[in-house]
């Protein structure tokens, strides 16, 4: 068995080191016989796209000319017609990876050490007698830019977002052919444009950026784009009317970015750990692009190989920070939705690919656009897709429900004794003391899930009460099915939770009805409890626990009560 190079993204150091590879030089055929101008592929981080990128540039760079040694064991070096295309174009390999700044300034000055960094790898033209004075000074007002650390340096922008094109233009004139390139992590500067507040400062930049280096660039002969987001064509590729777009829903490259189940047992064969299968089945399995559905995430399963244990690997290579952020200030149906998925069910959503971040605010579906592109959703169904983008989507595996968990408890992280307190008097039917924790509980968090943009007195308890179902969902699990809003007997009910060993007499089956106090209607909290017990009754909410052979004196009824950031249980 070869080695398993952790994190090795460059494709000749992998291949000159004998690691672990499973190959997939055929990408190259299907890239190039597609014959695209422009392609733009989207995948979730750590599947591939770096190492992938960095094979074409090892196989069609002209700085890599007759390098056999780096393809001659894979399936491309079968084929004469490409055995004659290996090491014969100039190329600009670019990756916006490390942009990774909280103002558009740096960001920007980001941005131009990569291009200048690119600009030296083909220095080598300021010593022939092909290229002009004034083309000279362009390599040489970039490397002075990237090495003055004067904070308020100047370059114009013209010369920025032009410098690309200019480059495909001199290597053109001196090598004669046309120029590939790729461009790897082209969205990373634009999520951190979100994150750090400077979004349409950053799309302005890039628009112009990407009009000079993939449209109006006739030096060009192909590109090809990665990233892990599809942008908006409207916010980012407007002027390009020539980009073939291909995301985890389009049927182009299916299996040349991840392992499929093929290859996954394969490699678990050679390292002698066949029994092992099904259990990283259920950890790692679970992507889907296109048609092809028993895709596995490569980070996780090359990280189990080398170390035999099951871990979330690939969840714990991100902070995770904006899938948190989006579902805690999240309305109260993104948070039922969430307690859905968690509980092994799927949603079913309108899903528009083309992301824009400024829109995370408002339009609830594009977080879902977000979770499907980044992996944390797979899709299980897809419906009149054409017309309306309709998916059937569900946790994508058990690695991914991990670290959602993880992310949810550590919501509750300085509250977590009050809150164990707080279940416990629930499950023992001690009001007195449920009432003690639970309104610690609500001061201690009302505030911190009421970070909607149009907080109220109403949507208050509800975005708590939603956060709050989650809290209980992650901590009780091992005891409890925890269902949220259903249908039972003639109405719904907000929370009912079943004990998973039916015949445990110590476990009560639990219905918990939420209800504002109106004033209006009710002249104290109490006559707001007595409301929401009045429902349990009258709406029959014990039928569905009665049906399931719990008996009636083990089902708790309890009436929640909110006043403000008060709540009353009875």
């Amino acid at each position: 068995m070869h080695t398993v190079g952790i994190g090795k993204q460059n494709y000749e150091s992998l291949i000159m080191s004998d690691c672990f590879y499973v190959d997939k030089t055929y990408f190259i055929k299907q890239w190039w016989e597609s014959q695209d101008d422009v392609t733009l592929i989207t995948r979730p981080r750590r599947f591939g796209k770096t190492l992938n990128m960095s094979m074409l540039n090892c196989f069609f760079s002209n700085k890599y000319m007759n390098r056999a040694d780096l393809f001659e064991k894979f399936e491309i070096w079968t084929d004469e017609k490409y055995r004659k295309l290996q090491g014969t174009y100039p190329v600009i390999n670019l990756s916006f990876a490390d942009v990774k700044d909280d103002n558009f300034k740096n960001a920007k000055n980001s941005i131009i050490s990569v291009i200048s960094d690119v600009y030296r790898t083909h220095s080598y033209l300021i010593e022939t007698d092909e290229i002009t004075d004034a083309e000279k000074g362009v390599f040489k007002a970039l490397d002075a830019y990237s090495n003055n650390t004067n904070i308020n340096k100047e370059i114009s922008e013209d010369v920025i977002c032009r410098a690309i094109k200019n480059l495909s233009f001199l290597l053109e004139r001196y090598y004669g052919k046309k120029v590939l390139i790729f461009l790897d992590e082209y969205d990373t500067p634009l999520q951190e444009a979100y994150l750090g507040g400077y979004w349409d400062e950053m799309v302005g930049f890039m628009r112009v950026f990407f009009n000079a280096t993939f449209k109006t660039n006739p030096y060009l002969d192909r590109a090809i784009m990665t990233g892990i987001t599809r942008i908006s064509k409207e916010s980012m590729f407007s002027d390009l009317n020539n980009l073939r777009i291909v995301s985890t829903t389009s049927n182009m490259y299916e299996t040349c970015f991840g392992f499929t189940e093929d290859e996954v047992f394969k490699a678990l064969d050679e390292v002698g750990i066949s029994d092992r299968k099904e259990d990283v089945k259920q950890w790692y399995d679970g992507f889907s692009f296109g048609k092809s559905k028993d895709i596995y995430n490569p980070w996780s399963i090359t990280n189990f190989i080398d170390e035999r244990k099951l871990k979330t690997y690939w969840v714990d290579t991100s902070s995770n920070e904006l899938a948190g952020k989006l579902i805690q200030s999240a309305s109260p149906e993104v948070k039922k939705s969430m307690e859905k998925l968690l509980n092994g069910e799927s949603i079913t959503v309108d899903i528009d690919e083309q992301i824009v971040f400024n829109q995370l605010d408002y339009d609830e579906n594009a977080i879902w656009s977000l979770f499907l592109a980044s992996g944390y959703l797979k899709v299980e169904n897809a419906y009149d897709c054409e017309i309306s983008g309709k998916y059937e989507l569900s946790l994508t595996n058990l690695e991914v429900r991990i670290m959602f968990q993880k992310l949810i408890s550590g919501w509750f992280k300085t509250i977590r004794n009050t809150s164990d307190e707080f279940v416990i008097a629930l499950i023992k039917g001690d009001i007195k003391a449920m009432n003690y924790f639970m309104n610690k509980i609500a001061l201690a968090t009302f505030s911190y899930f009421d970070v909607g943009n149009k907080p109220s007195e109403y949507i208050e308890p509800e975005r708590f009460y939603h956060g709050f179902v989650l809290g209980i969902m992650v901590g009780e699990r091992e005891n409890y099915i925890i269902k949220s809003n259903r249908e039972s007997g003639f109405g719904r009910y907000d929370i009912m939770m079943v004990p998973k060993d039916i015949k445990n007499k110590k476990l009560p089956a639990i219905v918990i009805e939420f209800k504002v106090y109106d004033s209006e209607d009710e002249k104290q909290l109490k006559d707001t409890v007595k409301a929401a017990h009045r429902q349990i009754e009258e709406k029959r909410y014990d039928d569905e626990i009665i049906q399931l052979g719990i008996e009636k004196d083990r089902i708790k009824h309890y009436g929640f009560a909110f006043e403000g950031k008060k709540v009353l249980i009875g």
